[in-house]
């Protein structure tokens, strides 16, 4: 379905209108999701954003439950760019499993 030029998160904000949307946890696959994202003394990185900056800390709180290591992107034009997939553009974070060693 096309988005009228629109990010699908910048689509779905617009449908959803007085919402708070984070995105995130959408540029891994669901095979890499669902392994340990504790690895070799590191965490798996899970990419947020978020135009409501409010949001994005229950769900940073969250992906640190869960084991990973949250990294905010910036608002949804921002970082919704650097993990796009849409037919001939990616964005250059898409896919990308990294993970942040412990400090």
């Amino acid at each position: 379905e096309e988005l009228g030029g629109l990010l699908s998160s910048a689509f779905v904000a617009k449908a959803f209108t007085g919402a708070k949307l984070v995105k995130g946890f959408n540029h891994l696959g669901a095979a890499i999701l669902a392994t340990d994202p504790v690895v070799e003394g590191g965490h798996r990185v899970v990419f947020l954003s978020s135009d409501d900056e409010d949001a994005i800390a229950p769900v940073a709180d969250l992906a640190n439950q869960l084991g990973f290591a949250p990294v905010k992107l910036g608002k949804l034009n921002e970082g919704g760019a650097l993990v796009h997939a849409r037919g001939r553009t990616w964005g250059q974070l898409i896919f990308q499993d990294l993970f942040k060693k412990e400090q």
